[in-house]
């Protein structure tokens, strides 16, 4: 019997939105001609991907996860809304416990977001909820693996339907929502631990939408860390950012599985059960509840579309460096590169993949990677800094190292640039900061010679190493380009470092910062020598 007729002043509902030998003996002569063989495959990559929702009133299951049933892999992403109104006794009318959401739309239903540090406690509007519902995030049972589920049967990758087991209905077979109502679209009860290891499904009929075929239940993936937030994301450290686990964007609500989802494989539980409190239970009245499931599937090569603005909610900083994360397989894009430390022929890297800071060891030498400059150009810098440097030697100590030094197999890659640079000066008190730290120059557009200072590939120029420009550092910082810190800035073994950039041509020039300085852009004079700070060469490379 279920609640509501245990119960007739309550109501429930939780709607869903959502591949011769040949042996010789004895001396003979011996031909072989036109050995021959074909190995060739004929192959249409086809996604599809289905939202999963088992649900049950009785027991309070709610089951929400991704499968992939189609050959190459997605990227995922799923978004509850709720709802929740309530009648005292002898009343007509219910009232929202969010005013201007209407039961009946959707559309204007609430965004489930959680704080930035915990996920068990809404806020802003959905904050209504924390006290009369209590949703669990993620599956974890003390000595159990995975749990099991029954794949879709419904192939068709251009139907929106959901699998919705249960008292889990489909939005596009039922839009009801009087809590009653079914609207299933495949097989079980939604119960905790319906299907398990050996169990299928006749769907012969068929009984349910999608092939007539039978099929085995197979396990969802294990989750690798408990849901979180992004913000809580964002402090794991990096080799541990991309894994079968959901995070979830505390601004939108949007919750995006941290992994590439495969072919055959489905994600964990982003939610396993939604469960009323003491508080709806002692309602002195009737009320409704109900969960909408909205669910995104995206190939990898489409993270934009996760990125797309959001009407209501601004998306987390970090959002974009997650997706560029999962689309690459590691949060600084150099999957399949070598370490930091390997030391290895410039052929055996792939530039293309690599993030803005990734760092690299060449021929001999640790480069950081600043960027992409397209057309197969990419501008890196030498990670060292040679200390003991003035920058009034600056340029010829650049021209020895590069002929002298670099590594001819790096020097064959060097794409030219401008034999002299149109540095423009600029003094110090001339600059504007975009905060305290001089991290960024907000005025530096005021100064166009400076501003203009821009490395790129010039056929008619020289292939050589140099210096940075200052207009080059300040468009390379930033989250997700090639300086994300002011810390990240400074050189290695805290060492600062000349820009090219004159301040007061003749006696001062531009720097970045050491020690509790770190990161700073300051002004130095032309004659320093220094056993803390020098010149850290740059190169455009092509690959």
């Amino acid at each position: 019997m279920t609640p509501e007729k245990k119960n007739q002043r309550r109501l429930r509902n939780l709607a869903l939105l959502s591949l011769l030998l040949l042996l010789v003996g004895g001396t003979f002569a011996f031909q072989a001609f036109n050995q021959r063989a074909i190995n060739d495959r004929l192959r249409e990559n086809i996604p599809g991907g289905r939202v999963h929702d088992y649900y049950n009133r009785d027991t309070e299951n709610k089951d929400v996860f991704v499968e992939n049933y189609g050959n190459v892999p997605l990227m995922a992403r799923i978004r509850l809304s709720e709802f929740m109104e309530k009648r005292s006794a002898g009343d007509t009318d219910f009232t929202p416990i969010v005013n201007g959401t209407i039961r009946d739309q959707v559309n204007t239903w609430t965004v489930m977001r959680p704080s930035e540090t915990n996920l068990n406690t809404r806020v802003g509007d959905s904050a209504a909820f924390n006290t009369y519902a209590n949703l669990t995030f993620g599956w974890t049972r003390s000595g159990q693996d995975a749990p099991w589920f029954m794949p879709t049967f419904n192939r068709d990758n251009s139907d929106l339907m959901t699998a919705s087991a249960g008292h889990a209905r489909d939005w596009l077979t039922s839009t009801a929502t009087d809590g009653v109502t079914d609207g299933a679209t495949h097989p079980g009860d939604g119960t905790d631990a319906y299907w398990s290891s050996g169990d299928s499904f006749d769907n012969s009929g068929p009984v349910w939408p999608g092939e007539e075929v039978t099929h085995d239940a197979a396990q969802n993936l294990q989750q690798e860390r408990a849901p979180m937030t992004m913000s809580q994301w964002a402090a794991l450290p990096n080799n541990l950012k991309v894994g079968n686990f959901w995070v979830i964007d505390h601004q939108t609500g949007w919750a995006y599985w941290a992994n590439q989802l495969q072919a055959g494989e489905t994600t964990s539980y982003l939610l396993d059960a939604a469960q009323m409190t003491a508080a709806a239970d002692n309602i002195p009245g009737e009320y409704y509840y109900g969960i909408h499931v909205d669910g995104q599937l995206i190939s990898p090569d489409r993270i934009n579309d996760f990125l797309a603005a959001d009407p209501d909610y601004t998306h987390h900083a970090d959002l974009s460096d997650f997706l560029t994360a999962v689309q690459n397989g590691s949060i600084d894009n150099n999957w399949g590169n070598p370490g930091p430390n390997d030391d290895v022929q410039p052929d055996q890297i792939n530039f293309s993949i690599m993030a803005p800071g990734t760092i690299f060891t060449m021929a001999g030498e640790q480069y950081r990677y600043l960027e992409n400059q397209g057309g197969g150009n990419h501008l890196i810098i030498r990670n060292n800094v040679t200390t003991a440097l003035s920058f009034d030697v600056q340029n010829d100590y650049l021209d020895n190292w590069y002929t002298g030094v670099l590594a001819s197999e790096v020097r064959a890659m060097v794409q030219p640039v401008r034999e002299n640079f149109a540095t423009g000066n600029v003094e110090s008190d001339a600059i504007a900061w975009l905060e305290a730290w001089r991290w960024l120059p907000s005025n530096i557009d005021d100064f166009p010679e400076v501003a203009a200072d821009i490395t790129q590939v010039d056929t008619s120029g020289t292939r050589r190493a140099f210096a940075l420009s200052l207009a080059d550092v300040a468009r390379l910082s930033g989250s997700g380009r090639a300086f994300p810190s002011r810390a990240s800035r400074e050189g290695p073994g805290s060492m600062w470092w000349w820009t090219r950039t004159p301040a007061v041509p003749g006696t001062s020039a531009w720097d970045v910062n050491r020690g509790e300085m770190s990161g700073m852009l300051s002004n130095r004079a032309t004659n320093n020598i220094s056993a803390v700070g020098g010149v850290r060469p740059a190169l455009i490379i092509r690959q």
